[in-house]
């Protein structure tokens, strides 16, 4: 063992009576120690803006004529500041405030088609000339959580909506489509439902409306624009999107950069319209995973009894690049509390 007995201890008194920087002088032999020099002018900042200060009037100078013309001719007109003069070196560093860039509004077609009534009740959907049901309660309900988010968030992306389901026939397209039409209602917005089931679109022909180009031809073909394919309804604030013609490449184009400016152009100059897109199954096709990069908020519909646990948590994790996911229980038969909508305007169902 090492002996410690011989190993020197400073004495106790010195060492707490010296600081560690009288230490340190006294081990290193350094004592010299000084400040560094600070120059009495420092340099100007760079990449500021230039301190605005009051400019000395200028001796002896001519007084500004007014302009010649009756006082009424003239707006009031607010005293106007002296502005700084700044060095070349100055003008050279200081910001430029751009201009917002404000993009000119895009309208869709003044051409008007008809959306079959008689279409919509017989797939059991909402009629906007029908009374007031226990489904058109429930989707309001549903609409009201969307719209206020889609009003309170400052991403524009929070006004597109995806509504998918984690399998077939668990009634997606039932819910895009009822979702559409209540927000059709709404006093002081337009909705574009798109159909983005490219594989199985069904959206034309549940509501009687005629076949066309669409939102895969718009990314397949950059002379196509994509308000140009959307088709305008008779329900006033209701526009529809054909999915378009499907190729092999639907996942690649919906994937693509020219994908977001497609997008863009559908809310472009106008923040009051909403988009929903009724788009595949998530564990069936790829679109539905796509799609949800492009989206800020996305509505999955589950059914009561039938959809899986396991379904639902990998169709989630598909879905989870979108930041807002909400979950639509469909064909549900119980109500904990009870209430029934349609029953309190005499119109139970």
């Amino acid at each position: 063992m090492t002996e410690h007995s011989r190993i020197p201890v400073p004495a106790k008194d010195a060492r707490q009576s010296k600081s560690l920087f009288e230490r340190a002088e006294g081990m290193f032999g350094e004592s010299n120690f000084s400040a560094a020099p600070v120059p009495r002018k420092l340099a100007e900042p760079v990449n500021r803006p230039v301190a605005r200060t009051a400019a000395a009037p200028a001796p002896e100078a001519a007084p500004a004529t007014a302009p010649v013309g009756p006082p009424s001719d003239l707006a009031p007109q607010a005293p106007l500041a002296a502005a700084p003069v700044a060095s070349p070196a100055s003008v050279a560093t200081a910001p430029v405030a751009a201009a917002p860039n404000q993009l000119p509004r895009i309208d869709f077609s003044d051409a008007v088609h008809h959306v079959d009534r008689d279409q919509l009740e017989y797939h059991g959907l909402l009629n906007p000339d029908g009374p007031v049901t226990t489904l058109l309660e429930e989707f309001r309900i549903v609409k009201r959580k969307l719209l206020q988010t889609a009003r309170a968030s400052q991403d524009p992306l929070a006004r597109r909506i995806l509504v998918s389901s984690p399998l077939p026939n668990e009634g997606k397209t039932f819910c895009a489509i009822n979702l559409a039409l209540a927000m059709a209602a709404e006093r002081d917005g337009e909705v574009v439902l798109v159909d983005a089931d490219v594989a199985k679109p069904s959206i034309l022909s549940l509501l009687g409306l005629p076949k066309g180009p669409g939102l895969m031809d718009a990314l397949a073909n950059p002379a196509i624009a994509v308000e140009d394919c959307v088709i305008a309804t008779d329900i006033p604030g209701l526009f529809v999107l054909p999915a378009g013609n499907q190729t092999n490449a639907d996942s690649e184009y919906l994937a693509s950069a020219r994908t977001p400016q497609v997008l863009a152009r559908l809310t472009q100059g106008a923040p009051e319209r909403l988009v929903i897109f009724d788009s595949p199954p998530a564990l069936a096709a790829s679109p539905a995973a796509d799609l949800a990069n492009h989206v800020g908020q996305a509505l999955v519909v589950v059914r009561a009894d039938k959809t899986g646990q396991s379904a639902l948590e990998d169709a989630l994790t598909l879905l989870s690049t979108c930041r807002d996911i909400k979950l639509l229980l469909n064909d549900a038969s119980f109500s904990p509390s009870g209430r029934r909508f349609g029953d309190y305007y005499g119109y139970g169902g």
